[in-house]
């Protein structure tokens, strides 16, 4: 920054010249130095101080946009405070974008040392060629005597990036110094490219490739003439020429000049111009550009955690994620479509997610009906909310009875039972229909969703044993093991969905869990990785022959068809498909979850307020739909290969009964008549009043009061 010690001995060869005059009087030698000096300090204080420096061009960062991409590079949104902007390179624009711009702002661009003489004199005689146009306010220092041309792009770029927009007639001085100043540090090609990344085009577009998405939907590199003249046109009045202003027909009207300016200039010829003007364009209208409106948010929100809301929303980013655009919007047809279906049964919201269980990839993230539905809460994202899942929670369940040598094939009764726990009320849980069904293989009890034999088959095993293994599977709720008793295996502790989707995934991947994968590549503005998510190497946390058990049993429509009957939505012809859905007693919530070796799909229907759906919304009215839909769609591009059984796994028929899968060692004995093993007979079998065993480990556990809200299939 010039110094006012340089400027003083700037101004020495001028005292010198006076020094050699005939000396006259004294008070005719000070007074030359008088003026010098204060000449001098005047400049400096009123144009030279705090003058910025033309390196900043380059060196202070620009707010830039963050771009959100599918897993396909399809923008999903655009992340930026005030000014959406994303840096192109010169040489990547075609010749025309540039010829239109210097046409209509700077024909002599390449040929001036940064201010144009010409344009000076010309916009000065227009000014006074129209006294009222000249409004000077000396109290004020406002000067509006350049109020049009003159300006060059380098004068222009020095005022939008170094300067206040303010009128002054200093502030006019300090731009043709910094304009000077900016030629000698940079090239005319440096130039251009920092003006053509800087300036307005409009609204929240800044630079010439925000412009082109803005306006024509596309990049900068692919404008045609036409487009690029409409273009170049704005940054003199954005507002005026906007083609969605007021007065569109303007915009049209500065295209025409912009092109008779670039055959003024040379740049095209007059039949290149006339063809340009008469092409039809078509514009991107105004609208919200967000895609995935829950995903996107859930994005921003990692983003936010990682980085900070400065640099997401300043830093240029550059996000690729895991979702699946095509396949998301048709997910989101299909929930807010069948939502409005049931509305009748008072069912205002629903909610998708579709993820791959091999990788954890979440490809499609639905979180209500219409995320712009202000009245039923839209924004609120379903999939990260904790709901009672009911029996949707009951093959953790089985999964871990199967660990401990029951068996699909193994029976137990379904029939009236009530536990007892000193000091608090009796314990009995009820059936969805209310009926009991008698000796059943826990392969029925399971499909068929019985809730006296899943509440059986806890107490056997354990209320920690259960929320263990759900922790392991991907349940993140279950923290407080004191708040949960025997209603767990009904629905009682909350989850997540994207939660359930973990479970699920475990089960269809054959026992090994993936985490949820959002983001897969995140690169800086200049196209650096900063971060690469590798795929993840799923662990291990389930025997796989357990899964498989699970796996077939969920895609068994024979087991189901008591409750389901055998042509019901959850019956695929063709596909082994598993699937199990779950409902609250007090219908509130209402689930369906399928899955197939490569897809899962959790779906929930319900309302946001958490009030009651009508008492005709079972397990196959809300969610199931969807769910169907969903799943034929997903089908119909990734046919399923169903479930391969691993090794030391037995099919045996027994006593006559259809081939069941048996781990190697649980097999029955070659006789029919049961030959009850466990500890735990007492309770299987179905004795009216039972005094729970006492847990294994965390005694607070099954000495909670039980709720009295049982939750059903």
């Amino acid at each position: 920054m010039p110094s006012l010690k340089s400027f003083l001995k700037s101004a020495y060869p001028l005292i010198h010249f006076f020094s050699q005059l005939p000396r006259p009087k004294p008070a005719y030698i000070l007074l030359p130095l008088i003026f010098i000096a204060l000449f001098t300090i005047t400049i400096y204080y009123y144009l030279l101080k705090d003058l910025p420096s033309p390196s900043s061009l380059s060196s202070a960062p620009l707010p830039l946009t963050t771009h959100i991409r599918d897993r396909n590079g399809i923008e999903l949104y655009q992340v930026y405070s005030s000014q959406n902007r994303t840096l192109i390179k010169l040489a990547d624009l075609p010749p025309h974008v540039k010829q239109a711009i210097i046409a209509i702002e700077d024909k002599d661009f390449y040929s001036h040392r940064g201010f144009s003489v010409r344009g000076i004199l010309r916009a000065l005689f227009n000014t006074l060629k129209s006294p009222s146009r000249l409004k000077c306010t000396l109290s004020t220092e406002h000067c509006s005597l350049f109020t049009e041309g003159g300006s060059t792009i380098t004068q222009q770029l020095v005022k939008t990036a170094l300067l206040s927009p303010e009128r002054t007639l200093s502030r006019k001085l300090r731009e043709l110094i910094l304009a000077i100043a900016v030629e000698q540090a940079f090239s005319k090609d440096q130039i251009l490219e920092m003006y053509l990344n800087r300036v307005g085009f409009g609204g929240a577009a800044y630079g010439i490739e925000a412009a082109a998405q803005t306006y024509f939907g596309k990049s900068a590199t692919a404008l045609n003439i036409a487009e690029a003249a409409l273009l170049a046109g704005l940054p003199a009045s954005p507002t005026t020429y906007s083609p969605f202003g007021a007065h569109p027909e303007l915009a049209l009207s500065r295209q025409r000049e912009v092109l008779r300016h670039m055959v003024a200039a040379g740049f095209l010829t007059w039949d290149q111009a006339e063809s340009s003007s008469s092409v039809q364009l078509t514009l991107n209208p105004p609208q919200n550009n967000i895609k995935a409106p829950h995903f996107v948010m859930y994005i921003k929100e990692l983003l936010a955690q990682k980085f900070g809301s400065e640099i997401v929303e300043q830093g240029g980013l550059d996000v690729t994620t895991s979702l699946d655009l095509p396949l998301q919007e048709t997910v989101q047809r299909i929930v807010a479509e069948e939502i409005a279906k049931v509305d009748y049964l008072q069912i205002t919201n629903g909610a998708a997610v579709v993820t791959h269980p091999q990788t954890g990839d979440i490809l499609s993230l639905v979180g209500s009906r219409d995320f712009f539905d202000v009245e039923h809460d839209g924004q609120f994202n379903i999939t990260r909310a904790l709901r009672q899942p009911g029996s949707a929670i009951k093959p953790i369940n089985y999964a871990l009875a199967f660990s401990r040598n029951f068996t699909a094939g193994s029976y137990i009764d379904d029939s009236p039972v009530t536990f007892r726990i000193p000091g608090q009320e009796p314990y009995s849980p009820v059936n969805y229909d209310r009926r009991f069904h008698g000796r059943v293989t826990l392969r029925t009890a399971l499909a068929s969703s019985y809730n006296v034999p899943a509440v059986k088959l806890l107490a056997a095993g354990g209320v920690e044993h259960m929320i263990g293994l759900g922790q392991q599977m991907g349940i993140s709720s279950w923290t407080d093991l004191s708040r949960y008793g025997l209603s767990l295996t009904l629905g009682g502790g909350e989850v997540t969905m994207l939660d359930m989707a973990q479970v699920y995934g475990t089960f269809a991947a054959s026992g090994t869990k993936a985490d949820l994968r959002l983001i897969l590549e995140i690169r800086d503005s200049t196209g650096r990785i900063l971060e690469k998510t590798p795929t993840p190497s799923p662990r291990p946390v389930l025997d796989p022959r357990i899964a498989f058990l699970i796996s077939d049993i969920l895609s068994d429509n024979a087991a189901r068809t008591p409750t389901f009957g055998p042509n019901s939505l959850l019956f695929i012809p063709g596909s082994q498909v598993a699937v199990k859905t779950g409902t609250t007693n007090n219908l509130r919530d209402n689930w369906t979850i399928g899955y197939t070796p490569d897809r899962v799909v959790v779906v929930w229907v319900g309302n946001n307020d958490n009030s009651p759906m009508s008492y005709i919304a079972s397990g196959v009215t809300g969610a199931a739909p969807i769910w169907r839909s969903i799943t034929d769609h997903l089908l119909s591009n990734h046919p399923s290969v169903g479930f391969t059984p691993p090794p030391d796994l037995t099919k045996i028929a027994v006593c006559g009964n259809k081939p069941e899968y048996f781990l190697n060692g649980t097999q029955p004995n070659a006789t029919c008549a049961p030959s009850p093993s466990s500890p735990h007979d007492q309770i299987l079998t179905g004795a009216s009043t039972v005094n729970p065993p006492a847990p294994t480990s965390s005694p607070a556990v099954l000495q909670r009061k039980f709720p009295k809200k049982t939750k059903l299939r």
